[in-house]
């Protein structure tokens, strides 16, 4: 005689398996945005000199070998950290007589994105932006100073340099920031303070301009500092572009100055 066959699946479980099997987690597919969010949350939390792979992973509670089916290595993963603070930020459409406004709130924008996380210009400072997805940024970029009319050698330059002033600018604010909180220094203000007081305690025979000039070289703030310092940049570049391009400000041949980039006989 043959047995009856048995359907497990017709069996109710007993309550206590029932509940085990409801409270097991829902296991959540590891993406390239999971491993690069979990890579900002490791390098603010530890700083650049300790994030690594093995700490990405642990974030995650993956094995280190399965960061490397969507990453090749710990570079590739800081190119899509530095990739991922331009999504969703770009330029407008070049506008010649805006063209400074718009560079400014380009730089104010790349600043705040470099400020949001720990250490995030000394990742910025050692990459290139040269990947498929960061190319349309460089091309607008190159537009807006092409539009306002800056000659083609100091366009192609312009670019570079804004960046590595963001970069330094934003690397430098992180670096007083440590030297505060070692110092156990409460605010900005105080650690100023102490500083100009210092300067200005110094030889005034040896030492006349650090004396006069110690509370304007150091800022109340640095946004006001950061400011001037881009109007310095966007000045001197405007300095290059012919008459007639709107700017307002007088170009090489009104200066009866040569192009700098041209060499002079």
């Amino acid at each position: 005689m043959t047995e009856p066959a048995h359907d497990a699946e017709a069996v109710p479980a007993p309550p206590w398996e029932r509940a085990r099997r409801r409270a097991a987690p829902v296991r959540v597919p590891l993406t390239l945005d999971r491993i690069v969010d979990a890579a900002y949350t490791v390098l603010d939390r530890e700083g650049y000199d300790r994030l690594s792979m093995r700490q990405v992973a642990a974030e995650l509670g993956v094995a280190v070998s399965a960061l490397y089916a969507h990453v090749t290595s710990k570079d590739e993963l800081l190119d899509r950290m530095y990739a991922r603070l331009f999504d969703g930020h770009g330029l407008p459409d070049p506008d010649p007589e805006r063209w400074r406004e718009q560079i400014k709130q380009y730089a104010r924008d790349g600043r705040a994105r470099l400020r949001a996380h720990r250490d995030m210009a000394r990742i910025s400072m050692a990459r290139v932006p040269m990947t498929p997805e960061l190319l349309p940024h460089i091309e607008q970029l190159l537009a807006v100073f092409r539009a306002a009319g800056l000659p083609d050698r100091v366009a192609a330059a312009a670019g570079d340099m804004l960046s590595t002033y963001l970069d330094g600018f934003a690397y430098e604010e992180s670096m007083w920031e440590e030297r505060r909180r070692e110092a156990e220094v409460a605010s900005w203000p105080e650690l100023r303070a102490g500083m100009v007081e210092y300067f200005q305690s110094l030889p005034p025979d040896r030492f006349p301009h650090l004396r006069d000039l110690a509370a304007m070289m150091i800022a109340e703030n640095n946004d006001s500092r950061f400011e001037l310092g881009l109007d310095i940049i966007l000045r001197g570049l405007a300095s290059y572009i012919p008459p007639g391009h709107g700017t307002g400000e007088p170009g090489p041949a009104e200066r009866g100055g040569d192009d700098p980039g041209q060499a002079t006989g």
